[in-house]
């Protein structure tokens, strides 16, 4: 198992990533091989100084960095060798089994729905976030931001896509999926709502419980949350500055810390032919250690496969 790490991606790259890969070598039980992409000079010297151990991870140099603010289709285009471009070819061509970055956004999504493309029959790939629960279990919410517009057709994907990913990363038996919503009642919403309730309540792949309102996100009512991403998008920003709140106000609530992104790490972009993770700007050496076990998690156990195998049988 190789796993791919842009280095130079994210506000505090590369030291941040660095710790975070020092962080998973020294935490997690892996037989994993890190590819390490980035600037050689600056890697070497921290990766010295952190004392990680060299049998476990490479390096691959690159000498171009694309900025967070670039435009992702001109930057990919004009700079072949930043640590995103070579990722995403490495990726192509099987030397790595997974690619995670926390830089630019845009050049991520790029680089993926070229380079990698979606997997047969999946109309829109999409992007999700965790939902911390009480009991501490997690649910999951999808789409958060790549779709801000949908067709009912997207949001059954969405469902189908969010309880593949429920078994068989977050462990949930038979995962409930509930519709975004304003209102309980089957009739309740705004026109996609409407069109899309018959269609999953007739699918025969996934577990639809109804309607969900905006009070059940944080409750165990629903393990997949659907909705299209412009809605989705505000929720998970509200989540993130609900933290930011409590974390100004000294307010150390073990619950409202796991509204923390660091402590997810970033999200795979679903419905693609290979793992790619994207990560927050702002991750640090938490974050980078979740995504790079997140990716492990995914290779080992073969979502994507399992998903190309839903959606070639549901077609």
């Amino acid at each position: 198992m190789r796993i791919g790490l842009d280095m130079m991606g994210g506000d505090f790259a590369p030291a941040a990533a660095v710790k975070g890969v020092k962080l998973f070598l020294d935490t997690v039980a892996s037989d994993a091989h890190l590819v390490l992409i980035g600037d050689e000079s600056q890697l070497v010297p921290l990766l010295a100084e952190a004392q990680v151990d060299q049998s476990k991870y490479s390096v691959v140099h690159s000498s171009q960095v694309i900025g967070m603010n670039e435009h992702p289709t001109k930057a990919l285009k004009e700079k072949p060798q930043s640590s995103i471009s070579i990722g995403f070819h490495l990726l192509k061509n099987e030397k790595i089994d997974a690619f995670i970055s926390a830089g630019n956004t845009g050049a991520m999504m790029v680089g993926t729905f070229y380079s990698i493309k979606a997997i047969e029959g999946v109309q829109r790939p999409t992007i999700s976030t965790l939902v911390p629960r009480e009991n501490g279990s997690q649910g999951l919410m999808l789409d958060v931001g790549i779709n801000a517009d949908c067709k009912p057709e997207n949001l059954v994907q969405f469902a189908i896509l969010g309880s593949l990913y429920s078994k068989h990363i977050l462990k949930v038996d038979n995962p409930k999926v509930g519709l975004l919503n304003i209102g309980e009642e089957e009739g309740k919403g705004n026109l996609l709502a409407q069109a899309t309730y018959p269609l999953l309540k007739e699918n025969k792949q996934i577990n639809f419980i109804g309607n969900i309102e905006g009070r059940d996100v944080l409750s165990e009512k629903a393990d997949v949350i659907v909705c299209e991403g412009f809605t989705g998008n505000i929720i998970l920003k509200m989540a993130e500055s609900i933290y930011d709140i409590a974390a100004r106000r000294n307010i150390n609530d073990e619950y409202l810390n796991k509204l923390d992104s660091e402590s997810y790490g970033g999200t795979p972009v679903l419905g693609v032919n290979k793992p790619v993770i994207i990560g927050h700007g702002i991750s640090q050496n938490v974050a980078f250690k979740n995504m790079i076990l997140l990716a492990q998690q995914m290779i080992e156990s073969k979502l994507l496969e399992k998903i190309q195998e839903s959606f070639h049988s549901g077609n």
